[in-house]
């Protein structure tokens, strides 16, 4: 094949000295020099431009280069020409395309690449692909993180005294491990500490309700935050991430919103779940597609959801169904289509149910063990304290504290103890009602409360002020057939109440058209006999 170049042109092989041709010089002007050859032009290019620099004035050199430009502009795009002050040659593009690719490179070179990574780093590169993940899971690169996060100590004489020191690296730990060990043992070892330090903050006990006295501020130090995942038919999984939060005495309600639901229709379940981020040391601010570690709190079916779920409320705009433990799903009016989810989570164990469980399997409270005592007669039917909270959401409606309910043997029926916290009789115990009642919602474009309707946390104490009973769940009032005939309270009267396998609760209200406000005038707790029974170890 022919070359590129003319033979005596610069580009060729054994390239000749190139030196432009002499052009007409200006009278005055010193002839060019002799013994040089103008280059040829590559092919393409036109009549071969000669220009001396030396010879020409200031004008016609710039004149020269410009029309030398547009020449080499018009030429192939095969070649580039660069203009020397001395000497003009051409100088081929070098079209030269990267060939190299991270995929195809040897796995030593990529091994020795994923070793200068972080832990966060190593376990997003292995959901590349297959064989990113083999090499990301080397035990090399894994017992070098692991051994930097928990150092292994030894304990030696140093002085006369036993100190501790860091135990050196061995390559039998790299060796004898088959692949994936030392990931996984960073993993669940990351885990624990976690789970440690989120049982550190919630130890603090606050004596007026029981409960551990720093939930909030662990929440927020622990980074725990909540998610509810929604399956359809399908079995195609939508996430929804936390919105806003709403801390209460006893309780938290989360509320998640958005345009994105899928609809009621093709829905099967709701999981909710508590998500702690997997590397809490390394990011102060733990990110959403950083490896975080589920909780499942509890699992909810949505089948048949208008049919099967009680009705609490509703407004123009929504209406709310209930689902046990403490959710509310409020649906647009004419529609099955969602608006917002809400759930109402109590204190109690709340950050071990968020944290301790598993992406399938809920965590299970330890067994209570019963202390016996022969000597009380009526042991387990006193000694009990309530702490009641009812609030919309955002703004409370009542908060109290009754101290030393009990029941007397007789008072023993269906398989309940009752417990007679406000007496309709008694009007000096009578509990009004801040405000406007009802349950407040808000989404990106609407907002709005339904009225009569709350959420209601109850925590019951033993006599030894450890929780015994409780739970945190919305509650409708519904205007009942009996007419009060209190002297002090003339009006409408509204029941609300729940039940669930430990109990139940059953107030009266009086609606007080004058003041427009509620009255609690009678409550009343009914707990199971066999949870007394499995508390203390009675047998009534």
């Amino acid at each position: 094949m022919a070359p590129p170049y003319p033979a005596s042109g610069c580009g060729s092989p054994h390239p000749a000295p190139c030196q432009p041709a002499a052009m007409a010089a200006p009278r005055g002007s010193t002839p060019p020099r002799s013994g040089r050859k103008a280059a040829p032009a590559p092919a393409g290019l036109g009549p071969q431009c000669s220009f001396n620099p030396a010879a020409a004035s200031p004008s016609g050199r710039a004149a020269g280069l410009r029309n030398m430009s547009r020449r080499f502009a018009a030429g192939s795009r095969k070649y580039s020409g660069t203009v020397n002050a001395e000497s003009l040659c051409w100088t081929p593009a070098v079209n030269s395309k990267s060939s190299v690719c991270i995929e195809n490179m040897p796995s030593e070179m990529l091994i020795k690449v994923f070793s200068y990574l972080d832990a966060i780093s190593l376990l997003q590169v292995a959901c590349v692909n297959k064989r990113f993940y083999q090499l990301a899971s080397d035990n090399g690169i894994w017992l070098k993180i692991y051994s930097s996060r928990f150092p292994a100590k030894r304990r030696i004489w140093k002085n006369g005294l036993l100190q501790m020191e860091t135990a050196p690296l061995s390559c039998a730990a790299v060796e004898e491990r088959k692949p994936g060990y030392w990931k996984r043992e960073y993993i669940s070892k990351q885990i624990a500490a976690v789970q440690v330090r989120v049982m550190q903050l919630v130890k603090p006990v606050d004596p007026y309700t029981g409960l551990p006295c720093k939930n909030q501020k662990a929440i927020k130090v622990s980074g725990l935050s909540w998610i509810i995942v929604v399956k359809d038919k399908n079995e195609k999984e939508h996430v929804m991430e936390t919105a806003h939060l709403s801390f209460k005495d006893t309780s938290v309600s989360i509320f998640w919103d958005g345009t994105s639901w899928p609809c009621l229709d093709v829905l099967s379940t709701l999981k909710l779940f508590g998500v702690l981020s997997l590397f809490p040391d390394q990011s102060t601010a733990p990110s959403k597609n950083g490896p975080r570690r589920r909780s499942l709190i509890a699992e909810y079916y949505l089948s048949h959801l208008t049919e099967s779920s009680a009705a609490v409320g509703s407004d123009k705009l929504v209406q709310l169904f209930s689902l046990n433990p403490g959710l509310v799903v409020g649906l647009w009016k004419g529609s099955n289509e969602i608006a917002f989810v809400m759930a109402s989570l109590h204190y109690h164990q709340l950050l071990e149910r968020s944290a301790l469980g598993s992406a399938t399997v809920q965590y299970s409270l330890p067994p209570h063990k019963p202390v016996l005592d022969d000597i009380d007669p009526e042991y387990g039917l006193h000694g009990y304290d309530l702490h009641l909270d009812m609030h919309s959401g955002k703004h409370a409606c009542m908060c109290g504290t009754f101290r030393n309910l009990f029941c007397r043997k007789g008072d023993i029926e269906n398989g309940y103890l009752k417990l007679t916290v406000v007496s309709l009789k008694d009007n000096t115990k009578h509990i009004p009602l801040i405000g406007t009642v009802g349950l407040s919602w808000e989404t990106t474009a609407f907002k709005g409360i339904v009225k009569d309707c709350c959420m209601l946390d109850v925590t019951v104490l033993d006599e030894t002020q450890k929780p015994f009973w409780c739970f945190s769940a919305p509650v409708c009032m519904e205007l009942s057939s009996k007419v009060s005939n209190l002297y002090d309270y003339m009006g409408h009267i509204y029941t609300a109440d729940y039940v669930d396998s430990e109990g139940k609760v059953c107030a009266e209200l009086v609606w007080l058209e004058e003041t427009k406000e509620y009255f609690i005038v009678s409550l009343v707790l009914y707990i199971s006999i066999e949870k007394v029974n499995n508390w203390y170890g009675t047998s009534y």
